[in-house]
């Protein structure tokens, strides 16, 4: 990548970037993905998104490593409802592969050598008794002896880490009040950590690229679509996949991602830019309209800022920005990138409003945003007794023209409005009534 292609793509980033710091994510790591020969850079990866404010759980599987250690004990577990039955024996076996998996993950995560991306990521992992289980008990007449669910997990204790800089690190497997050790489903227990945590996304990491249909990637999926899908799944592993997914959504977490583990970058992409690169499943499958944020500013900023260096819009301070941020309305991706900004500014008796900045992201022109944002603001202003609306512009005429306005004069603005006209700029003038 050149230089000026690196820049360009770490700034469209930086929107995702504002959006993630402070957040929390619980990834779920299946075993095959802490065996794959690119788990080494997953690793880099999870410590570049600590770097970057993001609180992580991180919740492991040892399916593969504990089928080859009952391999090399000469055992062979039964399953049903693709859960294991696991006896005294299997238990022994599971104990070991889980052992062993964590301790690889914390010798990856623990590397800091120069030269290397782990250089000065010192993270710090920190694990416990979290997760209480209760045994699954006995399904169908078949008694599943140590398999176990989550009855509870210590959220408070694992959020008290997560502020103190930690990052979490769960195994998959839980104990009863009595001491007793339980084998879980680590996508279970990532969807019951996430749910308790009321994290704000779900990451499950498989050697599965996402949820493919006739060989196809499916992007985006709504929780109708999920449950249809389940109704049609018969690959066990996906359809563990969705049913966490489905769990986890409707229970208060807004987005889950299902992300492979083979292609080098996945996970970043998928959290960094606007198409990603697995299956996004959205509780809220829909853009939001919603009035505008202090937290809002620095999107606002990126989408108008192109604009003003054009002369679209006047320029505006981020001062300006923070002083009248009560102004504005936002339009937002269910990802959580700002697809449109536009700001009403009432006169004195509320009669008369201007409508300004309006900006769509240059990725999302043609799709109706800003069409949509002008509805959500003119009805705001018709609640609140605005008679009419007025707009200056220099290169839109057509499309507030499209939208009912008809061109005035400078003389047909508020008195105070009048006195602020910049002749120099020349902007044409248009209102409509409401």
């Amino acid at each position: 990548m050149n230089t000026n292609g690196y820049l360009e793509f770490f700034r469209q980033t930086s929107p995702y970037i504002h959006a993630h710091r402070g957040k929390t994510f619980v990834i779920a790591l299946g075993g095959d993905a802490v065996a794959h020969a690119n788990f080494h850079s997953i690793v880099h990866d999870i410590a570049l998104l600590q770097s970057l404010g993001i609180r992580l759980v991180l919740v492991h599987g040892a399916r593969p490593q504990t089928n080859g250690r009952l391999s090399q004990a000469g055992l062979q577990s039964k399953f049903h409802d693709q859960l294991r039955i696991t006896d005294s024996e299997a238990m022994l076996c599971v104990k070991e592969a889980v052992g062993s998996t964590r301790l690889h993950i914390e010798s990856e995560l623990s590397m800091g050598l120069p030269n290397s991306p782990m250089h000065g990521a010192r993270i710090r992992v920190i694990g416990g008794n979290f997760i209480t289980a209760k045994p699954v008990g006995v399904r169908d007449g078949i008694d599943f002896q140590l398999t176990g669910e989550v009855r509870r997990i210590d959220a408070i204790a694992i959020q008290q880490q997560l502020v103190d800089g930690s990052l979490v690190l769960l195994s998959p497997v839980g104990f009863s009040p009595t001491g007793e050790a339980f084998n879980l489903n680590f996508q279970n227990v990532a969807a019951e950590v996430a749910i308790s945590l009321k994290a704000e996304k779900l990451i499950l990491v498989s050697e599965a690229p996402g949820i493919l249909e006739k060989g196809e990637l499916l992007r985006n999926l709504s929780l109708p679509e999920v449950k249809a899908l389940l109704t049609e799944c018969k690959h066990s592993e996906e359809q563990q996949l969705l049913v966490s997914a489905y769990r986890a959504c409707t229970h208060g977490v807004d987005r889950v991602h299902l992300v492979g583990c083979a292609e080098d970058g996945a996970l970043l992409s998928e959290l960094f830019t606007r198409d990603g690169s697995g299956t996004l499943i959205m509780k809220d499958h829909s853009e939001v309209i919603r009035p505008a944020t202090i937290d809002d500013v620095a999107g606002i900023i990126n989408l108008i800022s192109p604009l003003e260096e054009q002369q679209v819009l006047v320029k505006r301070s981020r001062e300006l920005l923070e002083n009248e941020i009560a102004r504005f309305k936002v339009v937002v991706h269910p990802e959580g990138l700002l697809l449109g900004c536009a700001a009403l500014y009432p006169t004195a008796d509320n009669r008369v409003g201007e409508l300004a900045c309006v900006a769509t992201h240059p990725e999302f022109h043609g799709q109706g945003i800003a069409s949509r944002l002008f509805d959500s603001i003119a009805a705001d202003a018709k609640n609140i007794g605005m008679e009419r609306l007025f707009v200056l512009t220099t290169q839109t005429a057509h499309w507030f023209l499209e939208k009912g306005f008809v061109e005035a004069a400078v003389t047909d603005l508020p008195e105070q409005r009048q006195s602020l006209y910049n002749y120099q700029r020349n902007s044409r003038i248009f209102s409509r009534a409401l």
